[in-house]
């Protein structure tokens, strides 16, 4: 194998490891919400619990398009480094949380909340970074697999994203007014520890730019192509999608008065791990289609997990607590792995892990075919639109405070819809 092959293969396993980075630190905010909705201030809101994902994905909105430019400046390993060292600051203001303003107040709300919502944001400038460079990478290096690297990129994703929930469920344990940001330290360390060393591995790294970053900036303008300006809002929604399918669920099975109704004792735990199961179903969902990828084009398998996706989550909003459902679930240290019966609209839309598991990649494949040396504007454009995974679910949030957590899920379920339009009708190649 050639010098260049190597460089290649080097550079694709880096990327699919910093995959992995984006979802453990991201997923960190919905379970968190969960304290800090027991806290003097917040006390239950919805809204406020969900605000640190909003922080997390408010930075793509800010970062997207810049994140864009500094890797056709900087290139993708001096970017990725950049992205790396800001995530380890991120986290560790999270971390300070739980020290500084600890028993203060601000507008009402806990002092150390809004040194919380500081770290969220920082934390949301590296993903929004990482996400920009590693999307085009593989889009750029697989060729004609591209979307074949992507869904193993994702594999990876989802499989840290299947263990952040559960953990933070399980070192918060009972959910009380006592808890505190300080509980779930073992966690923030720990994603301290793989930014240090994913820092360290990286330096070490020999990742040469492909030949299509030389002259991007001077590329047409991805937006004159009607089906990526369609993809954008598709990503916008999706990322929506895909996170407050989850998120809301944690936060639905997690009350015991106004949500499923579950034993308080092991709630938080159950929710943390049936959460985590829509993870892993999303890691099972991307390497079926890392396999089926080279045979099944990514317009056919959109426009099936689109379809599919509307009905698990219109289901879920009608049968609601009709009935219950037997899962697998680990509901404590104490009681370890057992069976457990949760509402049957939860086990619904931990299918939907199926169906948004192969979404990102395939609206990014279609949306940036044709683009050519504009790829990596579109990827910077594509970052800011990552804003929805914030936008969406706190919306959905606030309508679950005003109405109900699962008539929330109908603004999922108009989200869905529009992305089975664009893979029908609006991922055609054209220019607007």
């Amino acid at each position: 194998m050639s010098k260049k092959g190597n460089s290649s293969i080097i550079a694709i396993v880096a990327m699919i490891f910093l995959f992995g980075m984006i979802s453990f630190v991201t997923n960190l905010a919905a379970p968190i919400g969960n304290i800090w909705k027991m806290q003097p201030g917040i006390e239950g809101s919805n809204f406020w619990g969900m605000m640190g994902n909003m922080m997390n994905f408010l930075a793509y909105a800010i970062m997207g398009i810049p994140a864009g430019k500094m890797l056709s400046k900087y290139g993708y390993k001096k970017t990725a480094l950049i992205a790396i060292a800001v995530g380890f600051v991120g986290v560790f203001v999270q971390f300070l949380s739980g020290i500084i303003g600890v028993g203060g107040a601000i507008a009402g709300l806990p002092a150390n909340f809004f040194v919380y919502l500081l770290g969220a944001f920082v934390a949301g400038f590296s993903m929004c970074m990482l996400n920009t460079v590693v999307n085009p990478m593989l889009k750029l290096l697989g060729g004609e697999r591209s979307n074949q690297y992507i869904q193993i990129g994702g594999s990876f994703n989802s499989l840290m994203g299947t263990l952040t929930p559960m953990l933070v469920g399980s070192l918060i344990g009972t959910l009380t007014k006592d808890s505190l940001i300080k509980d779930v330290n073992p966690v923030l360390f720990l994603a301290m520890g793989v930014f240090a060393f994913a820092f360290i591995v990286l330096s070490f790294v020999n990742i040469q730019d492909p030949e299509a970053v030389k002259g991007s900036e001077n590329a047409v303008s991805p937006l004159k192509f009607k089906h990526f300006v369609l993809g954008v809002i598709a990503i916008f929604v999706y990322v929506g999608v895909e996170v407050g399918i989850p998120g809301t669920l944690n936060f639905y099975l997690s009350d015991s008065v106004n949500g499923a109704g579950m034993d308080p004792s092991t709630a938080v735990a159950i929710a943390g791990f049936v959460a985590g199961t829509y993870w892993f179903l999303m890691l099972i969902g991307r390497l079926t289609s890392s396999v089926i990828s080279g045979k099944v084009g990514a317009r056919a398998q959109l426009t099936c997990v689109s379809a599919v996706a509307l009905v698990l989550i219109v289901l879920a909003i009608i049968l609601g607590n009709s009935s219950t459902v037997s899962m697998p679930v680990f509901k404590g240290v104490a009681d370890g792995f057992g069976m457990v019966q949760v509402p049957i609209a939860a086990l619904l839309l931990v299918l939907c892990g199926l169906c948004t598991s192969v979404m990102w990649g395939t609206i990014f494949d279609l949306a940036c075919e044709g683009l050519g040396a504009s790829t990596n504007q579109a990827s910077g454009i594509f970052m800011a639109m990552v804003v929805g995974g914030g936008i969406i679910p706190l919306v959905q949030n606030a309508i679950a405070d005003a109405v109900g957590y699962m008539p929330s899920y109908w603004l999922l379920a108009a989200s869905v819809a529009f992305i089975l339009y664009f893979a029908v009708i609006g991922s055609k190649v054209k220019k607007a």
